[in-house]
């Protein structure tokens, strides 16, 4: 599922503790998981590209430090290793053109001893339509452009523009969290988090993976 719908009951699991923690939300979009992290207590710092997204997500969760960044590129504000959790998911990864410093970016926000939690579409899901049929090449990581795509409404018609998103692998994925010095502890597949979506169970539809930096 692209877009923020919440935390799914599945990711809510693996969250840890908290409240009272300073959390950062990378790529909040319109703030529903944001406000179910306030909710719990969080301490939260949230991010994202789109001045539209960040309005309503202010309006949602004011109690939120927002900030108009992109992930690639996060401002000196939030790189100085003072967050216990990283949280970002829920259809983000395909945004990003360079995994390397949105990892890199991840790392100087932790704290020693921080947490990413991480959940997206899992890259096979991006191969196979909703019953399964393959269409897609997994391993084509190219840039896809698509045009007249309507990605936002807020109170007017729809905006409409170039989509740019790609298509990683999950080693990629892997690769680059590490490679940013953050330890993965824990990779999970899931056949599906949203049950009502009619969809093949034999494919993995989401993953999430857990990684910490070290003390």
């Amino acid at each position: 599922m692209a877009g923020q719908l919440g935390i799914p009951d599945g990711i809510r699991e693996l969250l840890p503790e908290v409240a009272g923690k300073h959390v950062l939300h990378l790529q909040c979009a319109t703030g529903e998981s944001t406000a179910e992290l306030v909710a719990l207590g969080a301490l939260v710092s949230a991010v994202d590209i789109s001045t539209e997204a960040l309005e309503v997500a202010r309006e949602r969760a004011p109690d939120v430090a927002y900030v108009h960044a992109d992930a690639h590129d996060l401002p000196l504000e939030l790189r100085r290793a003072r967050f216990d959790l990283v949280y970002t998911g829920g259809g983000v990864l395909h945004w990003l053109h360079d995994l390397d410093s949105w990892a890199v970016g991840i790392a100087a926000a932790l704290k020693p001893g921080g947490l990413l939690l991480l959940y997206d579409n899992h890259p096979l899901s991006e191969c196979v339509d909703p019953l399964g049929h393959w269409r897609e090449d997994y391993f084509d990581d190219a840039l896809q452009v698509t045009s007249g795509w309507e990605h936002f409404e807020l109170t007017g018609p729809a905006a409409t523009e170039q989509k740019h998103e790609r298509h990683w692998q999950l080693g990629q994925i892997v690769d680059a969290i590490t490679g940013a010095g953050l330890g993965v502890t824990r990779l999970v597949e899931f056949q599906t988090l949203y049950n009502w979506l009619q969809r093949d169970r034999r494919v993995p539809w989401e993953f999430a993976l857990l990684a910490r930096k070290p003390e």
